[in-house]
């Protein structure tokens, strides 16, 4: 598999990685949250902006957050991810003012790595991968369904999709309602993880779906998302068990 680096931090290699979501609503809210966050000593900062309205209305505050972000965590990884509505997230944005927001995070570098989601205009997508790159910024490409988990070739016809449009790391997350719609994940993670090169993310939300959020070293997933304080998905572990059940599964 290859690998995938972002800033220090190498996804598809040794245990996955672990993220730590600031959901912060506030300039302050958001600096308090990365130095609790950067004392954590996860792998990588998941800025979720749509949180912070003020600065997805205003540019110039965003960029202004950004820069006062970066100096408190130092070289700790960043990936600014705005979540849609419809997929999760806070706050509502038109197609092209999503589109609009990404395209600036990428041209003024606001995070070493930026999730775009993959169910928006298919064009304007690739052009806005192409255009990370252009700036050597990592994409992670993203689909979430809250209501389900889908089919087995579904899912990975989605991961595939991903890996085609230019992602560097395809991710997909869904609600399971038993046991058996967590098999579908991890079977579906496991051949994609066999079939494509990019390093893979992948997680069933809730409580049953939790066995994914530690295992994926196992089925091959390379990244898992971990809370200091509050999380920002159902089934969200702290960053300590996920760090301790981690490495009690790890493959030696």
């Amino acid at each position: 598999m290859a690998t995938v680096r972002i800033r220090n931090t190498v996804l598809g290699a040794g245990l996955p990685k672990i993220a730590v979501p600031n959901v912060g609503t506030s300039t302050e809210e958001i600096l308090t949250a990365a130095e609790k966050i950067k004392s954590a000593k996860p792998d990588l900062m998941e800025w979720r902006i749509d949180y912070y309205a003020a600065g997805v209305n205003d540019f110039a505050k965003l960029n202004t957050t950004a820069k006062k972000l970066r100096q408190e965590v130092g070289e700790l990884p960043i990936l600014v991810t705005f979540r849609t509505k419809n997929e999760g997230g806070v706050c509502s944005l038109a197609e092209d003012e999503y589109l609009n927001l990404i395209e600036y995070v990428v041209t003024n570098r606001l995070g070493d790595a930026v999730d775009i989601e993959l169910f928006h205009d298919e064009k304007r997508v690739k052009s806005l991968v192409n255009l990370a790159h252009d700036y050597n910024v990592v994409v992670i490409m993203s689909n979430h369904d809250f209501e389900k988990v889908p089919a087995k070739d579904v899912i990975e016809f989605r991961l595939r999709k991903m890996a085609q449009l230019g992602a560097d790391v395809p991710k997909l997350a869904c609600m399971p309602h038993s046991a058996s719609d967590v098999l579908t994940l991890l079977a579906a993670t496991t051949e994609m993880n066999a079939e494509i090169s990019n390093p893979l993310i992948t997680m069933a939300m809730g409580d049953i779906g939790k066995v994914t959020r530690v295992a994926g070293q196992v089925f091959g997933s390379s990244l898992s998302f971990g809370a200091v304080g509050k999380t920002s998905a159902p089934g969200q572990l702290s960053i300590e068990d996920l760090r301790n059940a981690e490495k009690y599964l790890a493959i030696q």
